[in-house]
């Protein structure tokens, strides 16, 4: 199933997420570390303050529990998902760009 989703980025992890995002380890983990990085990827800053938006597909029976649990949590508040039929692309200040330059 694939996921829009919407949260609100901690801003103050960026240097964090950045160096695990190039050095491999979010990749690494199993069985959906390609598609977490896949889909922050896609993720744009859509909104005021640090609104982020992607989709990403999941199929836990719980959108996103693994990812959540591992990864996301961590990086993001106020986490958000409606299942949708496809990937969409966003507008907006892409976070992996945002990522480089911290």
């Amino acid at each position: 199933m694939i996921y829009r989703v919407t949260a609100r980025f901690k801003s103050e992890t960026a240097v964090e997420l950045s160096r695990r995002l190039n050095d491999g380890s979010i990749a690494a983990q199993q069985p959906d570390g390609e598609e977490i990085v896949a889909s922050l990827n896609r993720a744009v800053f859509t909104g005021p303050g640090d609104e982020v938006r992607w989709t990403e597909r999941c199929f836990c029976d719980t959108p996103l529990a693994h990812e959540r649990a591992t990864v996301l949590d961590h990086y993001f508040d106020d986490i958000a998902t409606e299942l949708i039929d496809d990937y969409e692309e966003y507008a907006g200040e892409s976070l992996w760009v945002h990522l480089q330059n911290q």
